[in-house]
């Protein structure tokens, strides 16, 4: 089933001197790993913002599972999208477990279902609950905030995950942890998973597929195999180059 389309959405922002996302057109199919790379300012970020409605394209369409997203009620929509970001945004006076339970609270869930969530997700983020549910985030690490920061964003079980460099102020052996984790999680509920990042390594371990872009276009758009064997231009083949990722030579197998 089909989960995302861009159908000819354009996002300008004003005295920019070029469109921060240039009439992009792409299908992501459920259960889908993306992963969104580009130089600084190339749109990536806007591109994921308005899947849920931070960003208003200026023009064209964005649907999620087939319904025009502008057509839906804004709130309801985020109550039914997972986001992380880097900054975490946990709230400071609340509890572990109190940051997870914010959007199962907002649905009026009933208290002992989310107890039970919340618990179920500590657990899958690796953080047994009853040594992390009552610790307020002050008294974790940042690897540790970043899992509750994903716990909280797969509380209401979404069938769309939208990550902003949710990894990028973590410490090099903590962000490959985390990265495994992810995968993992990915892999046990196939949920449809938009990643944005600098980082073409983190990219390609983490994707499906992978969108490329630059300057709000996009250069390529396909599994990190075919990128890395057939680079679609000088631009990407540059970024691989430039990442030290491994680059097949042309005509050769990965």
């Amino acid at each position: 089933m089909n989960a995302i389309q861009f159908e000819n959405v354009l996002k300008h922002f004003p005295k920019a001197s070029y469109n921060a996302v240039n009439n992009v057109s792409l299908s992501i199919d459920e259960g889908e790993f993306i992963t969104i790379v580009g130089t600084s300012g190339c749109g990536k970020t806007t591109l994921l913002k308005m899947v849920n409605r931070l960003y208003k394209p200026d023009s064209g369409r964005i649907t999620l599972f087939g319904r025009d997203i502008a057509a839906l009620d804004a709130a309801l929509l985020r109550h039914g999208i997972g986001y992380v970001i880097q900054q975490i945004g946990l709230f400071p006076h609340m509890t572990v477990f109190d940051n997870i339970a914010v959007v199962p609270r907002i649905l009026r869930w009933p208290r002992a279902k989310i107890k039970t969530r919340v618990e179920e997700l500590l657990e899958l983020v690796n953080l047994p609950p009853a040594e992390f549910a009552r610790r307020h985030p002050a008294q974790l690490s940042g690897g540790q905030q970043q899992r509750v920061g994903l716990a909280r964003a797969l509380a209401a079980s979404p069938r769309v995950m939208l990550l902003d460099e949710p990894f990028g102020a973590v410490d090099a052996i903590n962000r490959a942890n985390l990265q495994n984790e992810l995968l993992r999680i990915h892999n046990l509920h196939k949920r449809t998973y938009l990643f944005v990042t600098h980082d073409i390594t983190e990219a390609f371990k983490l994707g499906t597929r992978t969108l490329i872009m630059n300057k709000g276009d996009i250069q390529q758009f396909d599994t990190p195999q075919n990128i890395m064997q057939y680079p679609a231009n000088d631009f990407v083949r540059d970024l691989i180059v430039s990442s030290g990722a491994y680059l097949a030579p042309p005509g050769d197998g990965i």
